[in-house]
């Protein structure tokens, strides 16, 4: 008997609007600085060989309108492993007033790694020359692109980061995986309540061909310009909370705890994100236009 099945390919981020030039090359450069961070996200804690997944990235603006940007991925679920590492550019065009719209591509590679070593043993009864090649190690290269439309308040972005459906595991004929395209569609808005008390909304959906879609919806409150504090929901799957402190004002530090609530409940109570931040700034400009995502 057979049956089909869907599991994780892309990693999830709670915090997916601090490093959003990983899955949109648009946002690149869309800040007046030299921006980065690093992520760790260990997810569904208690779960032998849950997903974690480690994340650098980096982008700046290089020009008047021209956007760089870099990020370097490692995934690892049980016996597969997978590293991303992506160069992103994108153009911004002025639309008047504080109104931009950034087009963006990202170019790259992805090196999976199987380690059939972990598998074969525990199935004594199947006789399947697929896990007798043990360790197999493959390299794809991809292309992605992506949309930032954007003020000083708010912005609406689309992006597919994969658009080349790479196959993993072509084994006589057979394809046994591959990657399938993602979709991803971002928003967010910026509340002056006061001085020193801001509202921000987000919200992303995720979605693939033959997959259900992942909706995220969040709400942080940033205090004096030092201290954000936030709440999040992804759809069926998990509710949280998050805390962004400003160290100084280029560095900040993050950490996200998701409670799940999915049938995964009955083996896995949390999974838990940690983040830091940098802003670096070259500009001699005395003044600079308020960004609060």
């Amino acid at each position: 008997m057979a049956l089909g099945s869907y599991g994780q390919q892309d990693p999830h981020y709670t915090q997916y609007m601090y490093n959003m030039n990983v899955i949109n090359p648009a946002y690149a450069g869309s800040r007046e600085s030299l921006s980065g961070g690093l992520l760790y996200r260990k997810q569904w804690v208690e779960i032998e060989d849950a997903p974690t997944t480690g994340t650098f990235f980096l982008h700046s603006p290089v020009g008047k309108n021209v956007g760089l940007g870099l990020s370097a991925i490692t995934d690892k679920i049980g016996p597969v492993e997978e590293h991303n590492i992506y160069g992103d550019f994108s153009y911004t065009l002025n639309l008047g007033g504080e109104h931009r719209l950034a087009l963006g591509v990202k170019a790259g590679v992805t090196i999976h790694n199987i380690d059939f070593n972990r598998i074969y043993p525990t199935l004594p009864d199947i006789d399947d020359s697929v896990f007798a090649q043990a360790n197999p190690s493959e390299t794809f290269m991809n292309v992605g692109a992506g949309a930032f439309y954007y003020t000083d308040h708010y912005y609406i972005a689309f992006s597919v980061p994969n658009m080349l459906k790479a196959k993993y595991l072509d084994y006589d004929g057979t394809n046994y995986g591959s990657e399938e395209l993602h979709y991803f569609l971002t928003g967010g808005y910026v509340f002056d309540l006061n001085p020193n008390l801001k509202l921000k909304p987000f919200a992303m959906v995720k979605t693939a061909f033959n997959a259900p879609v992942s909706l995220d919806v969040s709400a942080n409150v940033l205090l004096y310009e030092k201290l954000e504090l936030g709440a999040t929901y992804r759809l069926e799957d998990s509710f949280g909370a998050m805390v962004n402190f400003a160290i100084t004002p280029g560095l900040r530090i993050g950490y996200a705890y998701d409670h799940i609530v999915s049938d995964l409940n009955v083996t896995t109570p949390s999974s838990h994100e940690v983040i830091l931040l940098f802003d670096i700034n070259f500009s001699k400009k005395v003044s600079q236009s308020p960004r609060y995502f």
